[in-house]
């Protein structure tokens, strides 16, 4: 069952809607004031609220009660002309650190920025610091972690997958530290070969070696005063393990080649997605070097841990889309069920990833769960199949690619649990029959109408509406 997250407080109907259908879109479950007449926590759990115009201010009171305790620490958005607006947004309210103003006409960009700018000073940073978005439960965590850490020069070390945004998080503490606005400066300690990584890390001087044509800075150097981010730290050499513990320890370095002793201000942000203890087992790392960089370890959550955030990261991952000229991509109910029930082995680079080409081949349209690849709509084909099942149990039994489609079994035509939305559910059952059709027919539209029982024409205007003129030979 899907839980209200976003409550939204407006007597004005045009707006009410305009607000809804903007939450809609990126992902949130808004529920209307007006409409509701108590909470719970199976039914509901606020993220957020909107307050706008209000006619009866006793309403406006009760409605705005219904948040509970979740209205101590959620984004307060406030609507320019709100009667509240001063009360809420003033320096000296409670809800001064978290709240945004919309102007209307409402649009879904301006939406996605004042939600974005709350987070980051929910975080502690500035408007534009925050880089990474979530506000699931292990996210608060790690969100409130950074908050804790990046005011101090303490290292940190950043465990998770690959694909989970370390690199994010060592700039978000970077970004949100005294440090801010001195270098941030990374280097893949597992990209560069272990002969070339000293000189990548602490520069080198002129006829250091073959090919040293001049003097150069390394990362060190050019850190310094900020923040040095060594990622994949667990794939470095021993050799090299031992000569970074010496510059952690004395805060001092030598250029390969050179005999000056070079000191540095450098903070220290390490990550790996290896198993560090382990690899002190097997004599493949330095405990002494473990316990120097590990002084405030932070465990990045895998996507899978934390799919109640696909729609805020969707919405991110749009923004940045948009910045760059792609149309946004908003993806439908059963789409949304089918990226919950994938297991993200590639975590939140694989969603941007996903994102990105969605929104190429569908700019500013609704991607549906039939137009996912293959490997992210197990459950939206299991769909297809129970589509066609109830065609057949409907007296209609089309033979797709010479196999005849067999009744459903009572379980299969059960209702989910959780409810579904018909109308996505059953055009994802057309489209998988019209592709099914089209496949079995070599593309030719006019068999695959007559295979699907309808005039070529509609079946023509079928493909224009869901996007699938590209499958039409004749």
């Amino acid at each position: 069952m899907q839980q209200f997250d976003f409550l939204v407080i407006e007597s004005d109907a045009a707006r009410v809607n305009a607000v809804m259908s903007a939450l809609h879109f990126l992902g949130y479950h808004p529920q209307h004031g007006a409409q509701c007449a108590h909470t719970d926590e199976s039914s509901h759990a606020w993220r957020a609220v909107y307050v706008g115009g209000i006619d009866d201010v006793a309403e406006a009171e009760r409605q705005f009660a219904l948040l509970g305790a979740s209205a101590a620490h959620i984004p307060v958005l406030l609507a320019e002309d709100s009667p509240w607006a001063q009360r809420l947004g003033a320096a000296k309210s409670p809800f001064a650190g978290r709240t945004a103003t919309l102007a209307f006409p409402l649009s879904y960009e301006k939406l996605t920025e004042a939600l974005r700018n709350v987070y980051a000073r929910l975080l502690g940073g500035r408007s534009g610091g925050l880089r990474f978005v979530g506000d699931s439960a292990p996210m608060v965590r790690v969100n409130g972690l950074i908050r804790q850490v990046a005011p101090f020069d303490s290292n940190v070390l950043v465990l998770g997958e690959s694909g989970t945004g370390k690199e994010m998080v060592a700039r978000a503490i970077h970004e949100n530290s005294p440090r801010r606005d001195k270098p941030f400066v990374a280097i893949n300690c597992g990209a560069i070969p272990p002969e070339l990584l000293e000189s990548e890390l602490f520069g080198h001087e002129k006829g250091a070696f073959t090919g040293a044509i001049s003097a150069r800075k390394g990362r060190f150097e050019m850190a310094e005063g900020g923040t040095l981010f060594l990622d994949e730290i667990g794939d470095m050499s021993l050799p090299m393990q031992v000569k970074l513990l010496r510059v952690l320890q004395e805060r001092a370095y030598e250029r390969v080649g050179g005999n000056k002793t070079l000191h540095c201000d450098v903070r220290i942000i390490a990550a790996t997605h290896r198993n560090l203890e382990q690899a002190i087992a097997e004599d493949r790392f330095r405990e002494d070097l473990y316990y120097r960089l590990s002084v405030f370890p932070l465990e990045l959550p895998s996507l899978h841990e934390r799919l109640e955030d696909l729609p805020t990261l969707i919405a991110e991952f749009n923004l940045r889309g948009a910045r760059r000229g792609l149309g946004v991509v908003r993806f439908s109910t059963g789409a949304m069920q089918s990226l919950r029930a994938y297991p993200w082995p590639g975590n939140v680079r694989e969603l941007s990833n996903l994102v990105e080409r969605m929104a190429i081949l569908f700019p500013h349209g609704e991607v549906r769960s039939s137009d996912l690849p293959a490997k992210y709509r197990g459950a939206a084909l299991a769909g297809e199949e129970h589509g066609a099942a109830v065609l057949a149990m409907m007296g209609e039994e089309p033979a797709i690619a010479g196999i005849a489609l067999q009744p459903a079994a009572e379980s299969e035509r059960l209702l989910p649990e959780e409810g579904l939305d018909l109308k996505d559910h059953l055009a994802d059952i057309e489209v998988g029959l019209i592709r099914q059709a089209l496949d079995a027919t070599g593309g030719v539209v006019a068999h695959a109408a007559r295979l699907l029982h309808m005039q070529r024409t509609t079946l023509v205007e079928k493909l224009r509406k869901y996007g699938l003129q590209n499958s039409m030979a004749a």
